[in-house]
């Protein structure tokens, strides 16, 4: 069983991965269906609004705390090699650090910056509006599943 600040290390990836796939999952579950039922420009104006708070700290510190915890514990494991968990514990990481946070870079943070630089009234926002919330929520599903894939597969190194 994996002990002392690795044990403690661990736990503080799940409690990261899985808040982060929480808020995904409020997200792809009624937060998107929500700003999707509203009329276009005020959907685009909710979801600017949205993006510009989602970079303070308290969120930020939770995503990329996160990210850090899972290579942080990826680096370990790697020079540890300990008996029980490794499998899991590299999972974890890959499955939070790929799926989540490189998803989020390459596919959400795109469409997020695409979406910013329209006014929500604009002819040109209220066309990119549904392709805007198709794209964005599924690639938000991948990083849904993969951060609470993560958080399960550190769980079960825990065991």
């Amino acid at each position: 069983m994996i002990e002392g600040p690795y044990f403690v290390l661990t736990v503080v990836g799940v409690l990261g991965t899985g808040l982060v796939a929480g808020v995904f999952c409020a997200f792809s579950t009624f937060v998107m269906k929500g700003l999707a039922a509203l009329p276009p420009a005020q959907g685009i104006a909710a979801m600017q609004s949205i993006n510009v708070t989602a970079v303070m700290p308290a969120f930020m510190l939770v995503f990329l705390g996160s990210a850090a915890v899972c290579a942080v514990i990826a680096v370990v494991t790697f020079v540890l090699w300990p008996d029980e968990g490794t499998v899991e514990l590299l999972l974890g990481s890959a499955l939070y650090l790929f799926g989540c946070f490189g998803v989020t870079i390459a596919a959400n943070v795109p469409r997020n910056n695409k979406l910013a630089g329209m006014s929500p009234g604009t002819p040109e926002a209220i066309a990119y509006w549904p392709t805007f919330v198709s794209e964005w929520s599924i690639r938000n599903h991948v990083r849904m599943v993969a951060s609470a894939a993560g958080t399960v597969s550190y769980v079960l190194a825990l065991t």
